[in-house]
């Protein structure tokens, strides 16, 4: 598998890294199985917390110099990228803060006596992390897990190899021992072999179906806990009732944040027949005001896809909707004035269940729009999805949009806004955007040993 950094803007190649030997992974296990059995008794915890605390403190101090690795690596734009080095930060604020609190003995009390519930480490966890946002993916899963006690190995997305160094590297100088957070440039083979060490305790993956499969299977079979977050569809459906004024602040950037490729990330807009003309000019008039350029030129508003390969395969989707009876209302040109693999806005509506594109996560700036007669049709087309990770409601009546929100078969739900995710916030889906939570006292808890 080759570990590269190919400018989505320039698409040159600016780094190539090397295959870890078996060699090297099984001194990644070693070392890490060995902080394992250091911490699994409770010890080490403030030694922890004084790291991640560091390791908030030079992510913020070096801002935007991480922020441009993963522009170049990916893509994002700069300010973007920036955003995300500071949720990072705060993901470490707020677990050093709680840590105490969610780690605490929990008493129970009985008639026949009282107990507690001990919560210890886990063990070693095997991560596999995606491209589209290079910093936060990792940390949303090493951050509590090392509070906890976990060691982790990371193999992460071969297009954002840099990215995934730099925050390993970032928590070696934060002071955390050799073995806390090892990076590793391996193959899906040698993924399998780590899962099966029985010096590795679970896994947890973000990415794709066939991923996720690979993953749970390989940690089925040796009894392993495992975590999956599979990306969505996800719903916005808009109510009689929306204020379009409100609406139109925020609707072009529920697609076009991170150029769109965003697990949760709105999709699927799910309109009033009579509002679908008004909708439809909202959106294009966002996309037709987007720049395209350079992402680390803070004036360019609209970013490259990651990769030649992300841009053919959208391309492809979209094409196949087309063809297969879906309307095309904007975009969808080529964009011959910029090198970079950059795909225009487009809106398409006239879906129906039997497009091939239907149930297909599109990972880009496209919007397919789908009209309703009745609010109960719109919850019948909202959970018409294998997918399940989020969804927004939008309508004046806070009320009664928080219930069809709990109508639809989602992990998570926003009220009048766009996704967010924030530390306190677990962070999930059903059906196939997997199973378990990250972040939160719920994600803390995924691999803790309640003894």
């Amino acid at each position: 598998m080759a570990y590269q950094t190919v400018n989505p803007y320039t698409n040159e190649v600016e780094h190539t890294y090397a295959d870890t030997t078996p060699e090297e992974v099984e001194k990644a296990l070693s070392l890490a199985h060995g902080l394992y059995l250091k911490w699994h008794d409770g010890s080490g915890l403030e030694e922890r917390k004084a790291v991640i605390t560091k390791l908030g403190t030079l992510l913020r101090e070096r801002r935007t110099e991480m922020a441009e690795l993963m522009t170049r690596d990916m893509g994002k734009l700069i300010g973007e990228a920036e955003g995300e080095v500071d949720l990072c930060a705060s993901f470490c604020d707020y677990y050093v803060e709680h840590a105490n609190e969610f780690l605490a003995p929990k008493p129970i009390y009985t008639t026949s006596g009282n107990a507690f519930i001990l919560k210890q480490s886990l063990g070693v966890l095997m991560a596999v992390e995606p491209w589209n946002f290079p910093f936060y993916q990792i940390a949303r899963v090493f951050i509590p897990n090392f509070i906890v006690g976990n060691p982790m190995l990371l193999k992460d997305a071969s297009n954002c190899p840099t990215s995934a160094q730099a925050f390993a590297d970032l928590v070696l100088e934060a002071g955390a021992p050799e073995g806390s957070l090892t990076n590793l440039f391996v193959s899906y083979d040698q993924v399998s072999e780590i899962i099966a060490d029985p010096r590795v305790a679970g896994a947890c993956l973000t990415g794709s179906e066939r991923g996720g499969r690979s993953v749970a299977t390989e940690a089925a079979k040796s009894l392993k806990k495992s975590t999956l977050e599979l990306g969505g569809n996800d719903a916005f459906v808009v109510l009689e009732d929306a204020d379009m004024d409100k609406l139109a602040e925020i609707l072009p950037q529920t697609r076009l944040y991170n150029a769109g490729q965003v697990c949760t990330s709105s999709k699927r807009y799910i309109v009033p027949e009579k509002l679908v003309p008004q909708f439809v000019n909202i959106l294009k008039d966002g996309f037709s005001k987007v720049k395209m350029g350079d992402p680390l030129d803070r004036s360019t508003t609209l970013a490259p896809l990651s990769s030649k390969k992300a841009k053919e395969k959208l391309t492809q989707q979209v094409q196949l909707a087309i063809d297969n009876g879906a309307k095309l209302e904007y975009g969808f040109e080529p964009v011959e004035d910029q090198e970079g693999q950059f795909f225009m806005p487009t809106i398409l509506t006239g879906v129906t269940v039997e497009n091939p594109i239907f149930d297909q996560e599109m990972f880009g700036p496209v919007a397919v729009i789908y009209p309703y007669k009745t609010e109960e049709e719109a919850i019948e087309i909202a959970n018409n999805s294998s997918y399940g990770l989020g969804n927004t409601v939008f309508g004046t009546n806070i009320a009664h949009a928080r219930e069809v929100a709990s109508k639809i078969e989602a992990g998570m739900s926003w009220i009048n806004a766009g996704w967010a995710s924030l530390p306190e916030l677990p962070f999930g889906g059903v059906k196939h955007s997997g199973y378990g939570r990250e972040l939160s006292e719920i994600g803390f808890n995924e691999f803790v040993t309640n003894t």
